[in-house]
């Protein structure tokens, strides 16, 4: 949904309209922008999923000071942002330090700590609010937490759940899964910012790890879904347990290990077949695209859970000539399976 768009004010109360928008959804703040012959450009848009508030800007050169007297002046539910630097450079000081943000990043900040953030030139960031009741993080372990947070195993995993989210927002806020969704974000930003406000051998840093560590055995799992020897052995050796342990992650997750990883492999198969774009690609390389190294093997293991052949199931999907019932799901409601058979 579009919040704001300085086009469609006159030059002369485009700063205004900034800053109202800015001090509308958060703290109050002092806003500097940047002197530009074109003048000042911006454009919000929002989107909601769960309990997750989207906001996605783009606009020329600015920077927001936060002081210890803005902070005194919070709303009654204070918000901690959680955001991706998508264009420019962007500079922040928080914490008492001061670091530059590029693509790789991500920045953190607390309402309730004074900071400093924006960028020279054109810009844009993708941010999203987590009520600060609902993250359950104390103020001072987010703050540590923010200029850190390289230093834990879990950034990259935040990184690319989180630019998966903004793939398609507007489709996400309208699914039925959406709370799920939003509650999931939470468990992994929680799980972040303590990692990274505290040592390793830290009692609360092990539970955070430990609390994340189906997520980030599954994320892995579909990042390598086309690899052939994506092992059990591999994937408990890559997160540092034993195949025991990672069975019994699982299965405290209703996870079966190797049923899920071909549930998920036949479902990109599904897509794979039923696209148009795709037709000419013979069963055999769809088998390999999607990890199978037997395209007899994927054939079976295709109709054991569909009912019918990949060449039936892309006949029916693409000319649509009838519609294939997807077998019932299995496993958690956090990760959805299907049943391949055996």
């Amino acid at each position: 949904m579009l919040l704001l768009d300085l086009d469609t004010f006159a030059p002369k109360d485009r700063a205004d309209a900034f800053h109202h928008a800015l001090t509308d959804t958060s703290v109050p703040n002092d806003v500097v922008h940047q002197p530009l012959e074109t003048g000042i450009r911006a454009r919000f848009e929002g989107w909601r999923v769960g309990s997750l508030d989207l906001f996605e800007m783009r606009s020329t050169g600015f920077e927001v000071r936060r002081t210890a007297r803005h902070v005194r002046w919070h709303r009654d539910r204070p918000v901690v942002s959680v955001s991706l630097q998508t264009a420019g450079v962007h500079h922040a000081e928080n914490a008492g330090e001061r670091y530059v943000l590029g693509p790789g990043d991500i920045a953190v900040f607390h309402e309730l700590a004074p900071r400093r953030y924006g960028w020279s030139d054109e810009g844009a960031s993708q941010a999203i609010t987590i009520d600060m009741e609902h993250l359950g993080v104390p103020v001072d372990t987010v703050v540590r937490a923010s200029v850190r947070l390289r230093a834990s195993p879990l950034h990259d995993l935040l990184l690319a759940h989180l630019r998966a989210l903004w793939q398609n927002p507007g489709d996400l806020q309208a699914d039925p899964g959406a709370a799920a969704l939003g509650n999931a974000t939470v468990e992994l930003v929680r799980a972040l910012l303590t990692s990274a406000a505290h040592d390793e051998d830290d009692r609360r840093a092990r539970a955070a790890m430990d609390d994340s560590l189906t997520h980030r055995i599954t994320a892995y799992v579909r990042r390598h879904l086309t690899d052939p020897d994506l092992t059990p052995d591999r994937i408990a050796h890559e997160h540092a347990v034993s195949r025991r342990q990672l069975y019994a992650v699982l299965g405290r997750a209703g996870i079966r290990l190797e049923q899920w990883v071909i549930s998920e492999r036949l479902e990109a198969a599904c897509h794979l077949l039923a696209s148009p774009r795709h037709a000419g690609l013979p069963v055999s390389a769809v088998a390999a695209r999607c990890g199978f190294t037997s395209p007899s093997h994927f054939t079976r293991r295709f109709r054991a859970a569909y009912g019918v052949t990949p060449r039936e199931w892309r006949r029916l999907r693409i000319h649509g000539a009838a519609q294939v019932a997807a077998p019932a799901a299995q496993g958690s409601p956090d990760v959805p399976s299907r049943s391949a058979g055996r």
